[in-house]
């Protein structure tokens, strides 16, 4: 299980830590110049990739603690 999520895990640490370069990734073509994005976007970016890593970090442990029971 923590083999699958690990790509997971750093997608959302790269996310967490460069919100813009997350928000345009693979979006990039589609604009002749770089977009302007709002402070909410990249705020709403942050929240919910900090809410993600902590669930999924929760789902670990849980994990975790109901193999060795």
């Amino acid at each position: 299980m923590i083999i699958f999520m690990l790509p997971i895990y750093v997608v959302l640490i790269w996310s967490y830590f460069e919100p813009r370069e997350s928000l345009m990734w693979g979006r990039r073509w589609m604009y002749d110049e770089e977009p302007e994005l709002s402070g909410k976007a990249i705020r709403y970016t942050k929240i919910a990739t900090l809410v993600s890593i902590i669930f999924i970090t929760l789902l670990i442990v849980v994990y975790f603690i109901a193999a060795n029971n």
